[in-house]
């Protein structure tokens, strides 16, 4: 599939020169720190030395004082106090983190994690109930809970209080809860709004731990887990983020919790340290597979392990789950890509809605993701549960799901999720009828370029420009993620020395040179069809990232590349 080059606009160039001339680095590095919105050596100096002091102060949160006095009445008045949190990795994280660190200073403490398939996402009335009959009077939500409005004075109605630790958009009303700890409520001052779940959790033990004047360190201890939510739960790695990545990714690089251990010697992972891609690709879909093939509570369970024999136990019985799901994942996928080659008229649509009641629902939203890399454009899985249609819908650039599906609530039973990821629930006598509308939205709305993937290029450089002490800055750029991407060059008229080579039937390996520049290694994933005209001799542009390859021992620059134009 041909993508799309884009790239983005210049920076100041007064700001940027400025700027190199203030920090004694190279034209590039000022106008990558440029786009970054870093235009000064006090914020260049706070991205590149990240500090655990940068963090902000929790009782900044609104509620934040309400939460940890009722917590602390709670311990002290000897009540039971259920951690509560979803069933994905930043909703295990989160009851991890939070139960791990109250359990040492009260005993009447344990979890809940509801159930994908019989109580779905968020808070529900069955998990209030389990509260109610097993004595426990306060309910700490995290990673949801913000919409609960119904459910919490349900609780309220039974005797039990509620602090809410969301992160996710408020509605028009906020829950009638204790505290109701979220930095996106229009009423709060928090000045980072982009927490993960798990990092709201990490915020109410900073909390506890200033009220109570005790060491910050034993927060500290869990933030290899707060790094893992991060990742896995795509939340841009800017400010507050990116300290609390930063030293997360050391501490599970050198020290990670017994949980984290198990699961990394089950990667193949040896001796190169833990990036954030790492952990999406590696650790998380491993924690989200207890939730989608069996039940999230086993992920938990891993988390809390108190040691790693314990912790390993749990993670064979994780990774076997990881396995079932990647079958479910493949045999979906490969059933769903038929359709589409069957159907003449599904091919030429602008939308991709595919229903079939068999599906494993835990991970038709993997399966949603898959069909947008070989169709590139919005698309709904749709599945059979407890009697009624479930689906999951993902989104491409630019594209806003959410609108589309608010355009189409009348044939809902319940939807939700952002601009890119989606869930929504709906009879069956509603799917033709969806399909036909969604469709409908879609045409009217979509723009052509939105239908072409795209890659966004931060500059166009000279190969020369690469040098051991570009990359040692640039590595210094890490962690990246979301709103801080690996920076993408675009460099022209390169040629390749020698021959390239297909690695993994679908891999490109060749060389690069450039008028006088050194020669570069490259790897392109998936662009083995450009082998034959790259050994025809011919120049041609690519864009890149640049990396540390680690071979056998050895490391070397090699250049990552995105796209190839002849």
């Amino acid at each position: 599939m041909q993508k799309r080059w884009v790239l983005k606009p210049k920076s100041e160039e007064e700001k940027s020169r400025k700027l190199q001339q203030e920090l004694n680095v190279s034209r590039i590095i000022a106008e990558l720190l440029s786009n970054r919105e870093i235009h000064t050596f006090d914020q260049a100096k706070f991205f590149f030395r990240p500090s655990l002091d940068h963090l902000h102060d929790p009782f900044l949160m609104k509620d934040m004082d309400k939460a940890i006095k009722r917590i602390e009445e709670a311990i002290g008045q000897k009540e039971k106090i259920l951690i509560y949190g979803d069933y994905d990795v930043d909703g295990t994280t989160a009851v991890a983190v939070v139960y791990s660190f109250f359990r040492e200073f009260h005993s009447g403490i344990a979890f809940y994690i509801p159930d994908r398939y019989s109580e779905g996402y968020g808070i529900s009335r069955q998990g209030i109930d389990y509260a109610v009959t097993h004595g426990f009077s306060l309910i700490i939500a995290l990673d949801c809970g913000i919409k609960a409005i119904e459910q919490i004075e349900y609780a309220k109605s039974k005797g039990v209080d509620f602090v809410i630790g969301d992160h996710h958009l408020p509605g028009t009303d906020i829950p009638n809860a204790v505290a109701v700890l979220d930095p996106k409520r229009i009423d709060c001052p928090y000045p980072y709004k982009e927490l993960s779940g798990c990092g709201i959790g990490f915020k109410i033990i900073q909390a506890f731990l200033i009220r109570n004047q005790m060491q910050m360190e034993l927060a500290y201890r869990y933030l290899d887990l707060v790094a893992v939510s991060i990742a896995s739960d795509i939340v841009p790695i800017t400010g507050e983020n990116r300290t609390l990545a930063f030293f997360g990714l050391k501490k599970l690089n050198n020290n990670p919790c017994y949980g984290l251990q198990a699961l990394i010697d089950l990667t193949s992972h040896r001796s190169n340290p833990f990036t954030i891609t790492d952990v999406i690709f590696q650790i998380g879909p491993r924690i989200n597979a207890a939730g989608r093939i069996d039940h999230a509570k086993d992920a938990v369970k891993l988390l809390i392990a108190k040691n790693l024999e314990e912790a390993k136990t749990y993670s064979k019985n994780i990774d076997s789950q990881n396995n079932t799901r990647k079958d479910h994942d493949l045999k979906i996928t490969t059933e769903a890509l038929a359709l589409l080659a069957e159907d003449t008229d599904l091919q030429q649509r602008k939308s991709t809605v595919l229903y079939k009641e068999d599906w494993h629902k835990g991970v038709i939203g993997i399966v949603a993701s898959r069909l947008i890399e070989k169709h590139y454009r919005p698309t709904i899985i749709l599945t059979s549960t407890n009697g009624h249609v479930s689906g999951s819908a993902r989104s491409v650039i630019g594209f806003d799901l959410y609108e589309a599906l608010s355009a189409c609530s009348d044939l809902l039973d319940q939807y939700g999720g952002h601009k890119y990821a989606a869930g929504l629930t709906m009879s069956k006598s509603n799917v033709p009828l969806f399909q036909q509308r969604f469709e409908e939205i879609v045409q009217e709305r979509i723009k052509p370029e939105m239908l072409q993937p795209e890659v966004l290029i931060d500059l166009e450089i000279q190969l020369q420009d690469i040098d051991a002490k570009f990359y040692r800055i640039l590595r210094q750029f890490q962690p990246f993620g979301p709103d801080n991407e690996s920076p993408v060059f675009l460099c022209k008229r390169v040629h390749c020395p020698s021959p390239a080579t297909v690695v993994g039937n679908t891999h490109l390996k060749f060389s690069i040179k450039q008028q006088d520049s050194a020669i570069f290694d490259c790897i392109g994933f998936g662009l083995a069809a450009h082998r034959e005209e790259i050994n025809s001799g011919k120049t041609f542009d690519l864009c890149f990232t640049v990396e540390e390859n680690h071979w056998r021992g050895k490391k070397n620059l090699q250049l990552n590349v995105r796209s190839i134009r002849f």
